[in-house]
C-alpha cells in the first residue's frame, strides 16, 4: 500500500515521554513488518497511525491525507533499562491538537495491542544464547 502524505506548517512542537510498553510494541510490530512501515487504525478515534523507523504520524480520517501530529527523534539510546519510557518530540501541524494529543495516548497503546493480538507468526521462536561473564 502506498499513501502520499503532506504536511502543513510546523504550529508548535514539545518534548514527551512514551512509556516503554507502547515504544517497545511498537518497535516489535515496526521490526516485523516486510515494508519497514506499518499502518495503525486507531478506530476509535477515525485516525490512522503510521509508522517508520523515524517517526510515527498521525492523520484524522476526514483529512485523509495530511498529518495533524507526528512523533519523532525518539531518544531510546538514552534509556538504561527496557522498561523506562522514551523521549520523544511531538510536532502539531493544526492549531487544537492538545485534546487529541491526550487521546492518542490512550488509544494508541490500544490500536497496537489489538494490531499485535491478530498478527500471525510464522516458523519457531530462536533463543539467543549470551556467554556469561
Amino acid at each position: 500500500m502506498e499513501i502520499t502524505c503532506y504536511r502543513d506548517q510546523e504550529i508548535s512542537h514539545e518534548s514527551r515521554f512514551l512509556p516503554a510498553a507502547t515504544y517497545n510494541l511498537a518497535i516489535t510490530l515496526l521490526a516485523r513488518s516486510e515494508t519497514r512501515n506499518l499502518f495503525v487504525p486507531i478506530r476509535a478515534m477515525q485516525y490512522l497511525a503510521i509508522l517508520d523507523a523515524e517517526e510515527f504520524v498521525f492523520l484524522d480520517g476526514e483529512r485523509k491525507c495530511w498529518i495533524d501530529i507526528a512523533w519523532r527523534n525518539f531518544r531510546s539510546q538514552a534509556r538504561t533499562s527496557l522498561e523506562q519510557p522514551v523521549e520523544h518530540d511531538v510536532v502539531y501541524y493544526r492549531h487544537g491538537q492538545v485534546a487529541i494529543m491526550a487521546r492518542l495516548q490512550t488509544e494508541f497503546p490500544r490500536a497496537l495491542q489489538a494490531l499485535a493480538s491478530k498478527a500471525k507468526l510464522d516458523g519457531p521462536a530462536r533463543v539467543i544464547k549470551f556467554p556469561t561473564p
